[in-house]
């Protein structure tokens, strides 16, 4: 469908606020916002998959049990879910490079914190303030970088900056399972704070220009309170099933879901327009094909490296060698699938890939404590194929499906239903451990319990991907679009 038609807003007002400053860039200015891009794109991935080796070594030193070990990854995801939506509205308001430089400096001051907690409870709180700032990160970077490129070079650049995500990906295990062998789990929360210090005086010294193309509108703040009440309740409910309790709260949760967007449409600048979704096909199922993906493969790499270094007995070095195999698979398919999204609709590429991350998933459900190395590598390379067919051809559908004054908004909407769907496959995973291990550690004693929880999860993860390739095939082909008309 067509993209929002400016005309729709609700005032005028607002309509004469929102406006785009020009800031021509020339070859070498457009080079050194897609580093800084590709640095930032680099640094909360790797985070994230360097923890994932970690958590053996951390439970161990704070004696927490499996649903514990992962709120150290839900919480960062929750913090990050929970601010990315306001913080792109945010941007678009008072300026993207802005919100973008904050967020790099509150992540990287997070990251040294890290290094020196004492406590379970200090540890998340930390990574709740990581996430804050990874937030402002996720809901400007691909905003910035769609801002300065144009549609016909767009796909090759986004390509490039989701290859440096999946490079952090890729080296977060095999670093993170080096430093925490020898150095300890803090020294990987230490390596955040000199990229954080380089990307932080580049912007300074090198981003040229601003992106306000909202200035002056009013921010939504009762609306961003609501949808930070429906995602706490949602994720917090998943880590209390089967209790009664958490069955409410995943209920309670979806209907103040459903609130959030009755209000929003109601309002005349809501944080989330929620036109986007119901106006734009292409934006909302890419949207949707993106958050089931997620949902789908998020946990793999948590359940991978439990499995890896309990059952399987490797190191977090050796289990980090094993697990780069996925990443480094995508980040060499990225860029190849951004390029083709320039020529082919994406969401033939997508749909693709799709497929292929379900038939990977298929695969895992086979895992058994004896399963050899090979057939586990495979399982990894499938995986990442898949994966890296999908993910630069969506975003490149969903940053090309809305004009300028969106961007920051867009790119949060895309961030959001990333870590969402993060969330979901963490919660789907803390569900399985809650039910098979319970409030326990991962000990011999309970491993047929947690294969057990590995099949299931791989089997639901499957079953998942197979609907979304069905949500992939129905936003309609960029061809559609040009014919309903462009703003």
């Amino acid at each position: 469908m067509q993209k929002l038609d400016q005309t729709t807003r609700t005032t005028a007002e607002v309509r004469e606020n929102c406006h785009t400053p020009v800031v021509t860039f020339t070859p070498t200015g457009k080079q050194i916002v897609l580093l800084i891009s590709v640095l930032a794109g680099f640094l909360t991935p790797f985070d994230g998959s360097a923890v994932n080796i970690a958590l053996p070594a951390m439970g161990a030193e704070f004696h927490m049990d499996a649903i514990s070990l992962s709120w150290i990854a839900t919480a960062y995801l929750l913090a990050a879910a929970l601010f990315l939506v306001p913080f792109g509205k945010i941007a678009d308001i008072y300026g993207r490079k802005r919100i973008f430089l904050y967020g790099i400096a509150i992540f990287t001051f997070a990251s040294f914190v890290m290094t020196m907690v004492p406590t379970t409870n200090m540890l998340i709180t930390v990574r709740i303030i990581q996430g804050f700032g990874g937030a402002m990160i996720f809901g400007t970077s691909v905003a910035i970088l769609t801002s300065v490129f144009s549609p016909g070079e767009r796909g090759k650049a986004l390509g490039i900056y989701i290859t440096a995500v999946y490079l952090g990906l890729t080296v977060g295990p095999f670093l993170g399972g080096i430093l925490t062998q020898y150095l300890g789990w803090r020294s990987i929360f230490f390596i955040n704070v000199p990229i954080g210090f380089i990307v932080f005086i580049l912007i300074l010294w090198k981003l040229e220009g601003e992106w306000a193309e909202c200035k002056g509108e009013r921010f939504d703040l009762i609306g961003s309170v609501i949808y930070a009440c429906a995602l706490v309740a949602v994720m917090y409910g998943f880590s209390l099933v089967p209790d009664a309790t958490g069955i409410v709260l995943i209920a309670g949760g979806i209907i103040i879901g459903i609130i959030f967007a009755l209000y929003e449409m109601r309002i005349p600048v809501p944080v989330l327009d929620m036109r986007l979704l119901t106006k734009n096909r292409i934006f909302a199922f890419s949207n949707l094909a993106a958050l089931i993906n997620y949902s789908a493969t998020f946990a793999v790499t948590f359940l991978l490296s439990l499995d890896l270094q309990f059952t399987k007995g490797f190191s977090p070095e050796q289990a980090g060698l094993i697990l780069i195999i996925q990443p480094a698979t995508m980040a060499v398919i990225s860029p190849i699938a951004g390029r083709l999204s320039d020529r082919v609709d994406p969401q033939i590429v997508a749909s693709v890939g799709m497929a292929g991350t379900a038939f990977g998933l298929f695969l895992l459900v086979f895992l058994t404590e004896s399963t050899p190395l090979w057939f586990f590598l495979a399982c990894l390379v499938v995986l990442g194929v898949g994966l890296g067919l999908f993910s630069s051809p969506n975003t490149n559908a969903i940053m090309s499906a809305v004009e300028k004054r969106y961007y920051g908004v867009a790119s949060g909407m895309n961030g959001t239903v990333r870590l969402v769907g993060q969330m979901l496959s963490m919660g789907v995973a803390m569900m399985l451990l809650a039910y098979f291990i319970g409030p326990a550690e991962i000990s011999p004693e309970y491993f047929p319990q947690f294969t057990m929880c590995l099949h299931y999860a791989f089997g639901i993860f499957a079953v998942l991907c197979i609907l979304g390739i069905g949500a992939s095939l129905m936003r309609g082909g960029r061809n559609g679009n040009r014919q309903i008309g462009k703003m």
